[in-house]
């Protein structure tokens, strides 16, 4: 017999007790790792898209110049011709690369949801809230993880969650950040032979002591977070194995740091990398550039 709203409230009431320690029996950790896995998935929910249209704006600006040729370098020494679409081509491969792993991640992350465990890990404390029932138990950690929006608990856990799945995502957002140096430094490289140049606005100073210069101030700043963003990778790997048995709060600090601004430095690469101007027509020199592929490439002809 279902009970009604009256009768649940005046039960409450008389047995607030009882309710109160049903309620929080085995909470100690529950709750804020669930909360975190659920974080962690809509920060990637987030990103996901970002990053597709990341891709689908360089694919626009490989197509666009697939036929404007360019030097190829090898050992830092010009070799033979490429041409500027193809270059982007070699970025749209590692990107894709950095999507697949991003989504590998989120796919692996959803089928390792906490769910109703308790504080070393087990389900005690809710099996004796269920009285040794324990289909009932396994059904409320269905219902917890299906709410919460996942596909399947994590078969064992501790206090926590594995910090082998934080380790997994930092590892994808990481190796997008070596990506975002990597087609920082090739921009970089190219502004320093005037083959390619961010904008430079009407009332842009290029330098504080040098007004004329043209600094590629985008793409090294690209490259500063990169950078910082493949090293949260050695954080994430030092947390997971320091962990101790069932659970030890070192976790806790660096955690804090690490996934919020690993996500935080890869949304920002995204936008710098993303940006329409960073990637417009005019910043694309096609006549110099084959001026130079035709002086200085000795296979040019």
């Amino acid at each position: 017999m279902t009970m009604k709203v009256a009768d649940r409230s005046s039960y409450v009431t008389d047995n607030a007790d009882q309710v109160i320690r049903s309620c929080t029996v085995g909470h100690t950790n529950k709750r804020a790792d669930n909360a975190t896995q659920i974080f962690l998935r809509d920060a990637l929910d987030l990103l996901l898209p970002k990053l597709a249209a990341v891709i689908q704006r360089l694919s626009h600006f490989a197509q666009e110049y697939r036929s404007v040729p360019c030097l190829g370098y090898t050992h830092g020494q010009a070799a033979q011709l490429v041409t500027v679409g193809k270059r982007a081509t070699i970025w749209i491969e590692d990107l894709l690369d950095d999507l697949h792993n991003l989504e590998h991640a989120r796919e692996r992350l959803l089928g390792k949801f906490r769910g109703a465990k308790g504080t070393t890990g087990t389900q005690a404390s809710f099996l004796a809230i269920f009285q040794g029932d324990h289909a009932k138990v396994k059904k409320l950690d269905e219902l917890v993880t299906k709410k919460a929006g996942f596909t399947a608990s994590a078969r064992s856990t501790t206090q926590t969650y594995s910090r082998k799945i934080d380790v997994d995502i930092v590892h994808a957002l990481s190796s997008f950040g070596c990506t975002a140096e990597r087609i920082g430094g090739d921009i970089r490289h190219l502004a320093m032979f005037k083959e390619l140049e961010e904008p430079f606005e009407q009332d842009q100073i290029g330098s504080s002591a040098m007004a004329y210069k043209r600094n590629p101030m985008r793409s090294e700043r690209l490259c500063s977070l990169g950078r910082i963003l493949a090293n949260f990778s050695a954080d994430a790997e030092q947390t997971y194995k320091s962990q101790w048995l069932e659970r030890s709060l070192d976790d806790s600090a660096i955690r804090r740091i690490v996934l919020p601004e690993s996500f935080l430095c890869a949304d920002a690469c995204l936008i710098l990398v993303r940006s329409r101007s960073a990637w417009d027509v005019k910043s694309t020199y096609g006549v110099l550039t084959q001026c130079r592929s035709s002086t200085t490439s000795p296979l040019a002809l």
